[in-house]
Order: structure tokens, then sequence, then C-alpha cells
């Protein structure tokens, strides 16, 4: 529930920042943006990942620029919460990534994702040209596995917005806030239904 959000913010520090467009990197590593619900919990999934080197929280996909988490929120500017991941493509490979944003997700899910239900929580993959192929072929390989229809979008790559810094990080600067979250809003008994323990 949003409720369940909400009380994890109150006990941040609620220090906004003004959102810029990302610019795309010049050192030699690649970019990857996906959208699971709770960016907190994408980034948190996309931080444990050898070979990515930074995840930024944020909101792409929709059609007023720099928008705010309160704006976004109200699924009022067709943004979706999302990640955008930056990696050393000679340490992970992009489908790497698609099997790490797989396994964090709930793929069938076309309300949202977990407790967090509207259009700014659902899934999906945004991809440039190049990515579309390889995205394609492991949505169909989840849809394979399941036997059913997978409801997580592929979309195109459109202009990633950062949120404001208080949602950057979120797991490690309010870990017991997060942790109370992800479990009142039951991501991971959720995951662990569909794709086992994580040890398995």
């Amino acid at each position: 529930m949003r409720a369940i959000r909400a009380m994890g913010l109150l006990l941040a520090a609620m220090l906004a920042a003004s959102a810029t467009a990302q610019e795309r990197p010049t050192d030699g590593t690649a970019t990857a943006i996906f959208a699971g619900g709770c960016f907190w919990c994408v980034e948190e999934a996309f931080d444990a990942v050898d070979g990515v080197t930074e995840t930024v929280s944020g909101y792409t996909g929709g059609t007023v620029e720099n928008p705010t988490y309160e704006q976004v929120s109200m699924d009022t500017t067709g943004h979706f919460e999302a990640v955008l991941v930056r990696y050393d493509p000679g340490r992970v490979a992009y489908e790497e990534l698609l099997d790490t944003f797989w396994r964090n997700i709930d793929p069938f899910d076309r309300a949202g994702q977990f407790c967090d239900r509207g259009n700014s929580y659902l899934s999906a993959i945004f991809v440039t040209e190049e990515q579309r192929s390889a995205a394609e072929a492991s949505k169909a390989a989840v849809a394979e596995k399941f036997g059913k229809p997978v409801a997580t979008q592929i979309l195109p790559a459109q202009t990633f917005y950062p949120a404001e810094d208080y949602h950057q990080d979120y797991h490690e600067k309010n870990a017991l806030q997060y942790r109370f979250y992800k479990w009142g809003c039951g991501r991971a008994q959720r995951l662990e239904q569909i794709w086992g323990k994580k040890d398995s």
C-alpha cells in the first residue's frame, strides 16, 4: 500500500533536488533502464550485481518535463518509476542485467508491482535499438518458462529524469525503513513464490 511507503518516507530526510535529464556516459560504460515497481527495490537489486558501476532512481516514459515524485505518484504524467543502470560491459553483459531484472519483478502483474498499484509502478524495459532483440528474447524466454503471457512492456528508451535526492540509495541510507517497506509490501515473499529461493 502507498501508506506503507509513506511511513518510510516520513522517517527519511525529505530533501528535494531539481531533476535533470540523464546524459549518455562517455567513460566506456553502458546504460540500461528498467522499471520494476518501487525504484528503491530495483536499485537495491542492481547494486548487488558485479560490473554495475552506478544506479540512479528516477522517472521515464512520460510526457511532463522534470516531473516530481508527487506528480508521478498521482499517475498524471505517464512516467514509470525506473532505474538507470550504468555498467561495465567488460564485466557484465546486458543479458545478465535482464536476468537480474526478471528475477526481481512479478512479470505477470498488469496493474503494478506487489503492493504498489497504478501505471507508475508497471514493469517495463526501456531499450535502445541495439538492446531490443535481447530484451524481446528474454521476455519470450520468461513466457515460455512459465507457459503464460508476460505483462512487462518493452518500450523505446526516453528521457530519464533522476528522482529527488532522498530517493537515491534509499536502501542504504534508510535501511530500517526500507526493510519495513519491502517486507510490508510483500515483494520478497512474492518473488520467492515465482522464482524460488535465491540460493536455489
